[in-house]
């Protein structure tokens, strides 16, 4: 079976987030909290009907700010679940909210969730799944995995000789350091 490596460069929606995002540091807090929720979102579901909903995600979620979705009530809630431009599952919508909430206390403790991520680096995949398990909803194995993959903070985003690989190297991601 070909890697995403092989594959995603010339795809429409895959190339660019390959080319682009996939495996690249990231340390501003509400571009984590997008990758947690559409990471959360993909769930039994293919990245690319992710990837091809973002757009969606980001207008009803606000831009993904981490302090307005976490001011969610139930009206908030209710237009999420009938929201036909995201994934309408009650358990998601739920967990992005609550998750959002969390989010708010560890930038209350640690400055940022960015600087909660680096205070728990390096952790192996298995610690770190049990420290997103007993921190945030919806997140197992797969969830943590990739979402820490994407943002930089475990390696395997991208095969060894791709291209992306030599760019991300020069950022310097945790996985990295």
């Amino acid at each position: 079976m070909p890697s995403y490596c092989e594959v995603a460069p010339s795809h429409p929606f895959h190339g660019p987030y390959h080319d682009l995002e996939y495996g690249f540091p990231v340390t501003d807090d509400n571009v984590l909290f997008e990758r947690l929720v559409l990471e959360i979102n993909q769930a039994g579901l293919s990245w690319l009907t992710i990837l091809k909903k973002r757009e969606g995600f980001r207008t009803a979620f606000d831009g993904f700010d981490i302090h307005r979705v976490a001011n969610y009530g139930e009206a908030e809630r209710e237009r999420l679940l009938s929201d036909t431009e995201i994934i309408r599952n009650k358990l998601k919508v739920n967990a992005a909210i609550e998750n959002a909430r969390t989010i708010c206390g560890l930038q209350n403790e640690f400055g940022s969730f960015s600087a909660w991520l680096d205070h728990h680096h390096p952790l192996e995949k298995a610690e770190w799944v049990k420290l997103f398990k007993n921190t945030f909803f919806f997140t197992g194995g797969e969830i943590t995995g990739e979402f820490l993959m994407s943002t930089g903070y475990l390696p395997g985003a991208h095969d060894p000789g791709c291209s992306v690989t030599k760019k991300i190297a020069r950022l310097n991601p945790p996985h990295m350091r």
